[in-house]
């Protein structure tokens, strides 16, 4: 009886010959590209221009924030210690176009801060904008 299916013909090559061999365009490949990054890195030695609002003169700058959480959790509206009864007299109106901003101290808990944001949400706040610091 002879085989249904004839061998595979390897041209005398083993598989590691043959893998050698598909592996190496893409050896190419690769050695190729990182050239390519290497040479456009070196192109431009000219720094990026400062993007407005950014640099050292944008460091003492600080948003308007509606609200102030400090890490003690008091609630502060223009200085001011505000209560969770009186938020909604306190606080801009609810507004979809102009969300209300919200500026948290570094050290807050994370409990206050969803505390917080339990009250703005039963008092019809659907969005709010929470602003940071940068890390140094």
């Amino acid at each position: 009886m002879s085989d249904l299916v004839p061998p595979p013909v390897t041209s005398g090559k083993s598989l590691m010959e043959r893998l050698e061999d598909a592996l190496l365009p893409l050896i190419n490949l690769v050695f190729l590209l990182l050239m390519f990054f290497i040479v456009a890195g070196q192109l431009s030695d000219t720094p990026l221009p400062d993007l407005p609002g950014t640099g050292d003169q944008a460091g003492n700058e600080r948003p308007h924030a509606d609200l102030v959480v400090t890490a003690a959790g008091e609630w502060q509206v223009e200085g001011q210690t505000v209560e969770a009864n009186d938020f909604p007299d306190a606080l801009p109106a609810p507004d979809e176009e102009s969300p209300l901003k919200i500026a948290a101290e570094q050290d807050i808990a994370m409990t206050d801060l969803e505390i917080l944001l339990r009250v703005l949400e039963d008092n019809g706040y659907g969005e709010v904008i929470l602003l940071t610091e940068p890390a140094n």
